[in-house]
């Protein structure tokens, strides 16, 4: 018997666990009430973690396509089959036929998250696709215009603030999205206990509506005119106030002129809020000291979503609440990541180039997601022909998700590192599993970045992998043989010291001077970039600094308090200030005002997420899954009795772009005119082997969402809002 502590993989809170095993079983799993960070608190995601573990489904050994089948192989065999399936597209179309997607697991993973870019960097895939086209792409185009990096993210500073306004975000579930923060839900109690408030403004009245002040509901695709309405109240009334950048930001006067096109009484009726009460809401930022604008995943997906989620730091710098304590600031994490390395650099430029069948532009350096099923099944110079997925299940979560899941069957190689055979890896000629969580150490990188805390936490693996690889090699070995080494040649060994030394150098260190210490792969990442943070030991710069031994010493992590960085560390734009006015903004609120004079669809469909869920990933584990079904289409009562509609009953839902059956759920706590389906659903398709998803397999909401509709100025997925009809099913 033994108790393990270490950190929770499955969320951006990063909870700390404590893991009692016995023998090769995991027999319990608690909050670790010593973790400096969560101190204690626990999700239903961090408790099912044995259960991820144990899942016989969860494939443990190489598999290979055979006929309609599988069958299980050595990993030499494995790779061997890989060169056998890319050598010749490659050989016959060039590397550009070649591409992959990298799904959101890879930021979750202790090898993926420091070495999944080493299947496109050793094998020179020309183009990427990723899930950050689908929720959070305006987020990294608005910090590269206004901070100077794609990943210069300020966080809400929810632990010092009075009044949080929270917009397209439901922390009840997520646990924070680009926002690491335990018991976030729980911090909207301990706002209104030190007098502050919580008001959420959203379409739907989630379990953070619940939890707040106070509820505006909001048509959906409508919160940037609602915060341009904000804006031209600041203006008129006299209540900008810059604070603490005061002297640092670049076109305010641009950015109000274009606000004053917004009045509230321009946008409320289109909103659904009264034009009253965004004055009162305006006035409410303007005159609380410390006061900030949490906005998230709703504001990236929906048609609007680069004007959204800009308007959101907008109204936190002209409010005085930037780099303010309670407001929204840059953190100082313990680990260097690969965000505080980036250098100075210009405006950001997005079209380099154009996808071949619809011509969609590139933001910096990805395309809309939903173009990838069109790169598939449409012939011609440039047509995809292979395709490898990283910890992804785009057959589920892209949009127009049909149209890419009939495209995947016509590739003639497909190779997946993935750990289930899922909706997605189904039409793979390879699947590569890794490890469990619990099989492979974990130490969070990017995550950190979202956090106002100097913590750092290093977890060792609980069980023994026996001679199975981990994702790290995995990873090296595939974009080998995707460069050309023959699979039986390849030099792992080698390989890592290349990719170890491109990342030193990012962080001004000369790799030959490292002493390893026997580490290989993420540990002497891990290692590297804790050294190289603001408390590390510098390479004997800080001789009493932080090291992964140290950190080893500590199970239950160290935690620096709190951490914020000074804005002069963190701009990198070319004025050295904040740039707040870009015509990719301004540009576009021509397309806002269009959109504003034409008649609303009867029918609008938004997404919804739930605590015991992340997309797709954990529906195969019986305790996440167990208690009341949780793919029901929500349905307003006056909506659900004008189609003749109760609950229980199924209906159909269509879109432009496809249809699906649903179990009704009538509620109240939607908006009139909003119906909402959960994302990551649709399970039960032949060749999948994930039992427990298959006994409730829900409807794919990504059916119903067309390809082309996206935030024009980012390439983002627009699934938030999409014109839909109801319709009780046939009998």
């Amino acid at each position: 018997m033994g108790t393990h502590h270490r950190t929770c993989p499955l969320c951006e809170a990063m909870c700390g666990l404590e893991i009692e095993t016995e023998g090769l079983q995991v027999t319990r799993v608690r909050g670790d009430r010593a973790d400096v960070w969560s101190k204690g608190f626990l999700c239903p995601k961090g408790a099912s973690i044995g259960q991820l573990h144990h899942d016989p489904d969860r494939l443990r050994e190489p598999m290979v396509r055979d006929g309609d089948g599988w069958r299980e192989v050595t990993w030499d065999e494995a790779f061997a089959r890989c060169e056998e399936l890319l050598r010749p597209v490659v050989a016959e179309h060039g590397i550009g036929a070649v591409t992959a997607y990298l799904g959101n697991p890879n930021v979750h993973n202790y090898s993926l998250s420091r070495f999944s870019g080493a299947v496109p960097g050793f094998g020179g895939i020309p183009v990427l696709w990723s899930a950050g086209t689908v929720d959070q792409w305006p987020k990294n185009l608005v910090c590269a215009q206004l901070f100077g990096g794609a990943w210069k993210i300020p966080i809400a500073d929810v632990a010092n603030t009075d009044l949080l306004v929270v917009m397209g975000a439901n922390p009840q579930a997520s646990n924070g999205s680009l926002l690491s923060y335990p018991d976030l839900i729980g911090e909207v109690t301990r706002i209104r206990e030190r007098g502050g408030r919580t008001i959420v403004v959203d379409p739907r009245r989630t379990g953070t509506a619940e939890k707040a002040d106070e509820w505006l509901p909001i048509v959906p695709g409508t919160d940037a005119a609602l915060l341009l309405a904000v804006v031209s109240v600041l203006d008129d009334e006299g209540l900008v106030r810059l604070g603490p950048v005061a002297g640092r930001v670049l076109g305010v006067d641009e950015v109000l002129a274009a606000a004053r096109d917004f009045p509230p009484e321009a946008v409320a009726v289109w909103c659904g809020i009264d034009a009253e009460r965004i004055r009162g809401l305006a006035r409410e930022l303007a005159g609380t000291e410390r006061a900030v604008i949490y906005g998230r995943i709703g504001l990236c997906n929906q048609e609007f979503g680069t004007l959204a989620t800009w308007l959101v730091s907008v109204v936190n710098v002209l409010t005085g609440h930037f780099d303010a304590e309670g407001g929204e600031r840059f953190p100082r994490p313990a680990i260097a990541t690969m965000s505080s390395t980036a250098r100075r650099r210009g405006p950001i430029t997005t079209g380099r180039w154009r996808t071949r069948v619809r011509g969609a532009p590139e933001v910096m350096g990805q395309a809309p997601l939903s173009c990838l099923a069109e790169e598939i099944d449409t012939p011609g110079e440039g047509q995809i022909k292979a395709l490898i997925t990283i910890a992804g299940n785009p057959a589920l979560s892209a949009p127009d998700a049909g149209r890419l899941d009939a495209a995947l069957p016509l590739l003639d190689a497909m190779i997946s590192i993935d750990n289930y055979l899922n909706e997605t890896s189904r039409h793979a000629h390879v699947i590569l599993p890794g490890l469990s969580p619990l099989e492979q150490p974990h130490c969070d990188e990017e995550l950190w970045a979202y956090a106002l805390r100097g913590v750092a936490r290093w977890s060792p693996a609980i069980f023994d992998a026996d001679d199975r690889p981990e994702e790290w090699e995995i990873a090296l070995r595939l974009g080998a043989i995707l460069g050309g080494t023959p699979a039986a040649e390849v030099d792992v060994d080698a390989l890592d010291d290349l990719w170890f030394a491109a990342r030193a150098a990012r962080h001004g260190v000369d790799p030959a001077s490292v002493d390893h210490e026997g580490r290989r792969g993420p540990d002497r990442i891990a290692d590297l970039t804790l050294r190289t943070g603001p408390w590390g030991e510098g390479y004997g710069a800080r001789p009493d600094g932080l090291t992964l031994e140290r950190l080893k010493d500590h199970p239950h992590g160290i935690d620096h308090g709190p951490s914020t960085s000074a804005i002069d560390d963190v701009l990198r734009t070319t004025s050295g200030d904040i740039e707040l006015a870009h015509p990719v903004f301004l540009d576009d609120l021509a397309r806002l005002q269009q959109r504003m004079g034409e008649p609303r669809p009867p029918l609008v469909l938004i997404g919804r997420r739930h605590v015991r869920s992340n997309n797709s990933w954990m529906h195969n584990l019986p305790g996440l899954m167990r208690g009341r079904d949780r793919s029901t289409l929500l349905v307003h009562p006056d909506d659900a009795a004008e189609r003749g509609l109760a609950s229980g009953d199924e209906a159909t839902v269509t879109s432009e772009s496809g249809s699906v059956v649903a179990t009704v759920e009538v509620s109240d706590e939607l908006c009139r005119g909003v119906v909402s389906l959960p994302h990551g659903f649709g399970h039960r398709r032949p060749g999948t082997r994930t039992a427990v998803a298959d006994e409730r397999p829900g409807p794919n909401t990504n059916v119903l969402v067309p390809g082309h509709r996206v935030d024009v100025p980012s390439g983002n997925a627009a699934v938030n809002g999409v014109p839909v009809e109801v319709a009780a099913a046939p009998a």
